[in-house]
């Protein structure tokens, strides 16, 4: 998550955390992506982030994208 103001990255996660990699069985896939929406939720809320814009970068909405959106959603991000 980036403060867009200050050019700022204020929290991160991603399959390759040691943290994240534990709770994976695999690779990049559907799976991988709801841990890590999981992890970067709960990281945001740590830190008093509780609403942001999802940017999806113009990949479709579908798949790993989405996996990585609601997981995130379900650990009570809003956006």
């Amino acid at each position: 998550m980036i403060d867009d103001t200050t050019g700022r990255t204020l929290v991160s996660a991603s399959s390759l955390d040691k943290e994240v990699r534990a709770a994976i069985k695999g690779g990049g896939n559907v799976a991988a992506s709801k841990v890590v929406g999981k992890a970067i939720a709960e990281r945001a809320k740590a830190i008093g982030i509780e609403s942001v814009v999802f940017d999806r970068g113009g990949y479709q909405y579908h798949g790993r994208v989405q996996a990585l959106a609601e997981a995130a959603r379900e650990a009570g991000v809003k956006f």
